[in-house]
């Protein structure tokens, strides 16, 4: 076969000159699932068919299909050969490769609009499916190639990047105070390279840490087992009708997981200060211990007591204040544009 995708190609298949027209099936399948997990209808198709033919001599089925008995032309037919294959009622099976063949499609396009060939059936059939998720598997890959190959990523530190995780965590709640949908898909998507880009430098288990190392199927997998641990109302025998018996369960099994005798153990102090306050506060509240905050004077105190009181209320007294926050920031502004920006900046 030929590469040629002009209707002339196949003026041998004008009306009159085949018994049936023959059908063409474009087979596709995800580099993302294992090959050979084809769906039963590909594998009916293909050994049912006349004939199969692959541009790619290493197309991962290949090996699975001469397995099954199912022998592969190596061919890149164009779509008037295509159409000459299929004379006689044949099925013509293309394997196709990577994310298709526009060449051929658009040759087929082309005779079937030019009205001058009887075309055969043609059929997309998927004979794979991408399953949730499938896509980290590309990213995975492509931070493995970045990690190599790039000059600035190659000598990244999981010291070094801590600060991105902070800016881009900062960037996602301000996404989803925003209400912005696609600021909010972006920025999960910033959060989760952090994640990524981490786990790809322990994978090394080199560097300031000299750590033992450990990929990102290490976290995923802990992470699986720590959700079905501390989820037992779901995938045991446990029962928990409020959000609140979650909670107090989730609290429990941590403070044995992590073997604490504190509840103020594992609250990072880093973390900005009315967080830190409304933490403690909910630590307290919900180990049932009865703690008086301190008593003392100036804005700290005061604080305090205001954090501590908008958590029990319900009210996370960070994103409160930030709400305040961007809402005297845009008074700013408005005041800005009301003096034609002429207010000068002092710090």
């Amino acid at each position: 076969m030929t590469a040629d995708n002009t209707p002339d190609a196949a003026a041998s298949a004008v009306p009159g000159e085949q018994d049936a027209p023959g059908r063409v099936v474009l087979l596709t399948t995800s580099h993302r699932v294992a090959p050979g997990l084809l769906s039963w209808p590909a594998w009916q198709l293909l050994h049912g068919a006349d004939l199969v033919v692959c541009a790619d001599t290493d197309h991962p089925q290949l090996p699975y299909l001469r397995e099954a008995g199912v022998t592969a032309r190596h061919a890149a037919p164009g779509a008037g050969q295509l159409v000459e294959e299929c004379a006689g009622g044949r099925t013509v099976v293309v394997l196709l490769t990577g994310e298709g063949d526009r060449r051929l499609t658009d040759g087929l396009a082309a005779l079937a609009g030019s009205g001058r060939v009887r075309m055969p059936d043609l059929e997309l059939l998927p004979g794979s499916y991408d399953l949730p998720g499938a896509r980290l598997l590309d990213l995975v890959q492509v931070m493995d190639r970045v990690r190599r190959e790039c000059p600035w990523t190659s000598q990244q530190t999981h010291r070094g990047l801590a600060k991105y995780l902070i800016e881009e965590a900062y960037e996602l709640v301000e996404a989803i105070e925003d209400g912005d949908r696609e600021e909010l898909r972006e920025e999960l998507g910033d959060v989760l390279l952090q994640v990524v880009f981490h786990a790809r430098i322990a994978q090394e288990g080199t560097g300031e840490e000299g750590d033992e190392p450990f990929t990102i199927d290490d976290v995923a997998g802990g992470l699986v087992g720590k959700l079905i641990h501390r989820h037992p109302h779901v995938f045991g025998d446990a029962t928990a009708e409020t959000a609140e018996d979650v909670h107090a369960h989730w609290n429990r099994t941590k403070a044995i997981e992590k073997q604490r005798t504190s509840v103020t153990d594992g609250v990072p102090v880093g973390q900005p200060a009315l967080a830190l306050a409304a933490k403690l506060a909910s630590r307290v509240r919900g180990s049932g211990l009865r703690v008086p905050l301190p008593a003392g004077e100036g804005v700290g105190y005061r604080l305090l007591a205001l954090a501590a009181s908008a958590e029990e209320a319900g009210t996370d007294p960070e994103s409160a204040l930030r709400a305040a926050a961007r809402a005297y920031r845009d008074a700013i502004r408005a005041a800005e544009s009301a003096t034609d920006g002429t207010a000068t900046v002092e710090e």
